[in-house]
């Protein structure tokens, strides 16, 4: 099969053999993968892939198994290619309507903004949610899935403001928040305390200004705040099924969507990752094998 592979600190595509299921996986030739921060560090050799993973990069994809259902999955690495492996309790349906390109996006982006505010910060309907970075594919997960649940949602981003707006945010974040979704990270934490309500937490889940703040401890204690910080690709297999397990109950529930600034071919992937770093996109860039 082809697959991108990164030598150097750049994508190459490449020839690598064809991956073969193991027990309770499946085999699923790609249609569609979405790129995320994550391949990017890992490009840059910050963020290695866990301990008998491949290095093919990739953390979700969408494509048809075997016997021909249509289905994406949450994986651990090795989406960028024209075939990957997921176990079958990582993969739900694609729903009716979408597209590849949207399919491919949608898994790690939306388990980690659905499992950072429900999961760990147990967001609820007619609290005040601020999602910091909200026009990338992260970001306009959170919103969709804060106004979906019934939260009060403020959506911070340098550009698509009018588009975060009809996700039914609000754009300019004034007063404070029970729940902030952090995506940005370096001096956004310290500025957070300002913009943190009483017993509000704070949910670290993407780093692109640093990851690096000077924080004053007592604005926290005043609030009684919390702050959680979280990673979702070294969990355990069954850490993943009960995350994929949720969100696959909450997509059932809610109408989401996925939204691709840009599609990529498999060939040209160190272009969609360079498009990917140039920011000022809405939503995911997607490369489609």
């Amino acid at each position: 099969m082809r697959a991108a592979t990164i030598v150097d600190g750049r994508i190459v595509v490449d020839d690598r053999p064809d991956p073969a299921p193991g027990p309770g996986e499946l085999l699923i030739r790609v249609r569609a993968a979405g790129i995320n921060g994550a391949d990017i560090a890992q490009r840059a050799g910050g963020y290695p892939p866990p301990p008998g993973v491949t290095d093919v990069p990739g953390l979700e994809c969408a494509g048809e198994t075997e016997d021909g259902r249509r289905v994406m999955a949450l994986l651990a690495g090795g989406g960028q290619a024209e075939l990957a492996v997921a176990p079958r309790e990582h993969v739900l349906p694609v729903p009716d309507g979408w597209s590849w390109e949207q399919a491919g996006g949608f898994m790690e982006a939306f388990a980690t903004a659905h499992d950072a505010l429900f999961a760990q910060g147990g967001l609820e309907a007619g609290e005040r949610l601020l999602v910091n970075g909200a026009a990338g594919g992260v970001g306009t997960a959170g919103v969709q899935l804060g106004v979906a649940a019934g939260a009060r949602v403020t959506a911070s981003a340098r550009h698509h403001h009018a588009e975060l707006r009809a996700l039914g945010a609000d754009t300019e974040p004034e007063g404070v928040h029970d729940v902030i979704l952090e995506l940005v990270g370096g001096e956004n934490l310290a500025a957070n305390l300002d913009r943190l309500a009483l017993r509000g937490r704070i949910l670290l889940i993407g780093m692109g200004a640093g990851g690096r703040a000077e924080i004053d401890f007592y604005k926290l204690m005043r609030t009684r705040g919390r702050i959680f910080g979280s990673t979702l690709r070294p969990r355990t297999r069954e850490e993943k099924a009960e995350v994929v397990s949720a969100l696959g109950a909450f997509l059932d529930a809610h109408a989401l969507t996925v939204h691709v600034e840009e599609t990529f071919r498999l060939e040209e992937a160190q272009d969609a990752y360079e498009r990917f770093r140039a920011g000022g996109k809405f939503g995911k860039i997607v490369v489609v094998p």
